[in-house]
């Protein structure tokens, strides 16, 4: 494929983990939206206060959910796509575990109980970690090649 040859192969591998993250992203926006008419918080109120809303916990924690999850995506996406440059394979790897995690941190979450988040969800952390080394591994490489 013309204007790609520079890239590995499996560099199709980090492709197909970001547009998973993005499927997942979008299912947490509907979970919002779900949450807007269940809790019955309309926009554009971002979060819900519990002076007005007895359920605003309850729905808050939804809404952080997701809006962690946009928070640490730049970040994701940025690591992903550099560190996949020189290590396609073991980001997409912790790409996908960072996927997952994230899956179970919203899902934690939107119990109510923040506590619940991270039960699963600290293992995303880890795969951040593993891709921010292999971000460091391929910016030396490129300086020292």
């Amino acid at each position: 494929m013309a204007g790609v040859e520079f890239l590995p192969r499996e560099y199709g591998y980090v492709i197909l983990v970001l547009v998973f993250y993005n499927l997942l992203n979008f299912w947490m926006a509907t979970q919002v939206g779900r949450a807007r008419k269940r809790y019955k918080v309309f926009y554009p109120t971002m979060y819900a206060t519990e002076a007005e809303n007895k359920d605003a916990k309850l729905f808050n924690c939804v809404q952080r959910g997701h809006q962690n999850s946009l928070e640490m995506m730049p970040g994701f996406f940025m690591l992903m796509i550099l560190g996949g440059i020189k290590h396609p394979v073991i980001c997409a790897s912790l790409g996908a575990v960072y996927t997952i995690s994230r899956f179970f941190y919203f899902k934690g979450y939107s119990t109510g109980d923040p506590r619940k988040r991270l039960t699963i969800g600290k293992y995303g952390f880890v795969a951040m970690l593993g891709l921010m080394i292999c971000t460091i591994s391929c910016g030396v490489h490129m300086l020292i090649a």
